[in-house]
């Protein structure tokens, strides 16, 4: 059987003891009954991961032994989708629990000209992310940005070193399959994905502008959420594969 998998952001190395704070501690002692000298995997989603035994079973203040300290370094490339928000949070939330699970490196909320929803709720939508990743039990935690203007994200630096840089979009023109385009020998790529009405033609125009290659995920009209969904997916196809 897996050992369940908790969260602790500061994960000090060579640390023998850690007491857990009262969430974690309840979660552990209220819902799963664990019990004394069971064990359990603790993770900072960078990379650390320590397996650790209880030594105190308390309701309110848990504390843990580490037993082995390890670290996993990211392998492979660095795969990054900026989605647009959305009306409907509960879908874009979705999307994010989806595509920590496939083990998405990034995720860039977009603000575009048709999106119609500009709140984003950073502390909610991180902890979707820890949920997904302890979920699928990765030692790594997506990057959330917070939300940034489609033409803010293009000039940024990180953006144009990018090695491939996609644009979905359903505007009739030339484009490609995506899935006919990834490299998964480059070290990045990012995809962009745009809102329930779809990118603007200026924004299409400023990101080919920009070196991003248009592409289509398919022959329907899918839904943000689930462009982003298969976004994911294909650029995660050859470690879904392995």
């Amino acid at each position: 059987m897996n050992l369940p998998f908790f969260y602790i952001p500061d994960i000090v190395a060579r640390q023998q003891e850690i007491e857990l704070d009262e969430d974690t501690s309840k979660h552990i002692v209220n819902v799963l009954r664990m019990k004394k000298d069971e064990q359990l995997h603790l993770t900072d989603g960078k990379g650390f991961l320590l397996l650790t035994s209880i030594t105190d079973d308390h309701k309110k203040r848990c504390k843990v032994s580490v037993l082995n300290e390890q670290f996993i370094p990211q392998t492979g490339r660095k795969t990054s989708i900026a989605i647009s928000l959305l009306k409907n949070a509960s879908r874009f939330e979705w999307f994010l629990e989806k595509a920590t699970e496939l083990g998405i490196t990034e995720i860039i909320p977009l603000l575009c000209d048709r999106t119609e929803k500009q709140h984003f709720r950073f502390d909610r939508m991180q902890n979707i992310l820890v949920s997904a990743m302890l979920q699928s039990q990765q030692a790594w935690l997506p990057v959330l940005h917070q939300p940034v203007g489609f033409g803010q994200l293009l000039k940024q630096e990180d953006i144009i070193s990018t090695t491939q840089k996609f644009i979905a979009h359903c505007i009739p023109g030339d484009k490609q399959s995506l899935a006919a385009l990834v490299n998964s020998s480059l070290p990045s790529q990012l995809v962009l994905v745009g809102p329930e009405g779809d990118f603007s033609p200026e924004e299409v125009a400023f990101a080919t502008e920009h070196y991003f290659m248009p592409v289509t995920l398919g022959s329907t009209r899918l839904r943000t959420e689930t462009a982003g969904m298969v976004a994911a997916v294909l650029l995660k196809a050859d470690t879904l594969i392995a």
